[in-house]
């Protein structure tokens, strides 16, 4: 099955070459040109990756951002920002919300092209090894869940990432800035603060469990079973 590719950009003509561009990849392209279209689009569509502008017509891309990574009941769509802003809080705000990488206006469609195609390819590998279980949690790679005993918790996808990289290494110190490297590949314009609160959200989401995040001072963060 072809990667679902969403492009949601407001500029016309710079829409049309996206588009054509994309599917001379071989992927399945879908557009919008407005932040509700984009939503309807995404709330029909499994879409696997979404090219999105942040000024938008009629709400800021980075609300698209939030519905896509915080407010759906579940995601595994990765989120590239496509902006004129270059501004660090722009940046920030994105990461913030889960965006998976960032490119600045103007830019070369064969740059484009190539991170698309290295995000895929770096969920792909993260994402090869079999199932795993850790305490009363286990992580299915294939249909990208997790669950807590019989009970399915939702994780957007960087969550998702951050979980399993955890618990591969688990009882182990992973230090912010090895997470920043397995998880969003070293990008510079992530900080670790990115990570702290990537942290606080799957904790919260797995406090039923007994398996506990810690915080190891001035390092990182250590995953460990609390039954033993």
């Amino acid at each position: 099955m072809r990667p679902q590719l969403l492009i949601i950009e407001d500029e016309r003509d710079l829409l049309d070459t996206l588009y054509y561009n994309f599917k001379k990849e071989n992927y399945d392209v879908y557009t919008a040109s407005s932040g509700e279209e984009a939503i309807e689009i995404i709330d029909r569509q499994s879409i696997d990756l979404a090219i999105l502008d942040i000024m938008l017509p009629d709400m800021s891309g980075l609300d698209v951002c939030k519905h896509i990574k915080i407010n759906r009941s579940e995601s595994h769509t990765a989120v590239i920002i496509l902006t004129a802003k270059g501004e660090e809080i722009d940046r920030i705000l994105g990461f913030e919300l889960g965006a998976d990488d960032y490119v600045v206006k103007p830019f070369s469609i064969r740059e484009l092209t190539l991170r698309v195609s290295s995000l895929f390819k770096r969920n792909e590998n993260l994402n090869k090894d079999n199932d795993i279980i850790f305490g009363d949690i286990s992580i299915n790679l294939d249909s990208h869940t997790v669950k807590i005993s019989d009970h399915v918790i939702k994780l957007t996808i960087k969550e998702f990432n951050l979980l399993h990289i955890l618990i591969k290494n688990k009882e182990k110190v992973m230090t912010r800035e090895r997470l920043l490297n397995k998880v969003w590949n070293y990008n510079q314009d992530i900080t670790t603060r990115t990570v702290d609160t990537h942290i606080r959200r799957v904790r919260e989401k797995i406090r039923a469990s007994c398996v506990s995040i810690e915080t190891i001072r001035s390092l990182g963060y250590m995953i460990t079973n609390k039954k033993k």
